[in-house]
């Protein structure tokens, strides 16, 4: 293998990052937004501790990034440059789009962002915002509910 490549462009980091439902779960919830961690902690289940290993294992992976907005963290999808990988992360993102589970957990998302009363760990916290950038990659990515 070529030392030369960075962790973010290593193939084999990308298919580990795709090997657990769990992330699948937080790339699928992402889409083409970016989402703060609170809404991954309600939707999907575990603690937020937990959450937060499966996220740093995609920014190594190179597929998230984070963005620190005072006691929130903002995590957004990352289109990889090796047209490959990007090409193995899009057509995972659509296979996924179609499973009854990634479904209700948009459903979800949708439901708490419009919520009169939301729970309370998301009371507070900033909706998740569209990423037009993203289409403009050349991604095509699963459309937000």
């Amino acid at each position: 293998m070529n030392e030369a490549k960075t962790k973010s462009t290593r193939p084999e980091l990308l298919f580990q990052a795709l090997a657990d439902r769990t992330r699948l779960r937080i790339l699928n919830l992402m889409g083409n937004a970016e989402v703060c961690v609170c809404f991954f902690v309600v939707i999907i289940g575990p603690n937020q501790p937990k959450i937060s290993r499966h996220l740093a294992y995609l920014r190594k992976a190179g597929v998230v990034s984070c963005r620190r907005d005072g006691k929130w963290a903002h995590y957004r999808l990352v289109i990889p440059a090796d047209p490959q990988m990007a090409k193995v992360l899009q057509d995972t993102l659509e296979w996924i789009a179609s499973d009854p589970e990634m479904q209700r957990d948009r459903a979800y998302l949708t439901e708490f962002c419009c919520a009169p009363q939301v729970p309370l760990l998301l009371r507070g916290a900033p909706l998740p915002v569209p990423i037009p950038a993203l289409v403009k990659l050349g991604a095509k990515l699963p459309a937000s509910n």
